[in-house]
Order: structure tokens, then C-alpha cells, then sequence
């Protein structure tokens, strides 16, 4: 059985890496950073790698952050991974104060 899962691409962290362990589990992994598939997925998994402000400036820059803050709040699973997990904090004092989502 495989389970329906999207991998948010926004250009940061290791996706080749997530998305074979999610195959390697029974995922059938939809990578994109297509807000409206975001907002229309079942589960997604948000990865990241590096500093917090570096990742939520490219959610900004790719129009995610509406979509993947409407999806967390909307109780359907999501799955943060590193920096991907903090990003879901409302903010970070990494390098400076940062809002988060």
C-alpha cells in the first residue's frame, strides 16, 4: 500500500535523501513548491537545512508561507524535518530575531 505524501521543494534541504526514505516507507512522494498542491495535499512532509531566516526568507520568495501555514493549522499531517520542524515555531532568535510560521 502506498500512502499519498507531498515533499515541499522550496529549495532548501537534502530532497533526494527525504524522498527515498518516504518511498523506502510506502510513500508515493509528490515533490513540489506549487502552493496550490500544497494547500490541496493530504499529508507533506517540510524539510530544511541551514539557518532559520535563510529558509523562511525562500518560503517568502517562493509564496509558500501563506500555503504551508494554512495547511499546519488545518490539523492534517505534516511532518517538519531539521529546520523544517522549527520553522513551524512562531519565531526564532537565530542569527537575530526571525518570525516564524
Amino acid at each position: 500500500m502506498t500512502i499519498p505524501v507531498l515533499l515541499v521543494d522550496y529549495g532548501v534541504g537534502n530532497l533526494l535523501s527525504v524522498r527515498r526514505a518516504l518511498e523506502a516507507v510506502g510513500g508515493a512522494v509528490e515533490q513540489t513548491g506549487d502552493p496550490a498542491r500544497i494547500a490541496a495535499a493530504e499529508r507533506i512532509v517540510l524539510p530544511g537545512v541551514g539557518a532559520f531566516g535563510g529558509c523562511m526568507d525562500e518560503l517568502t520568495k517562493r509564496a509558500l508561507v501563506e500555503p504551508v501555514r494554512a495547511y499546519a493549522i488545518s490539523g492534517r499531517p505534516l511532518l517538519g524535518i531539521c529546520v523544517g520542524m522549527q520553522l513551524l515555531f512562531d519565531s526564532s532568535d537565530e542569527f537575530g530575531h526571525q518570525a516564524g510560521l
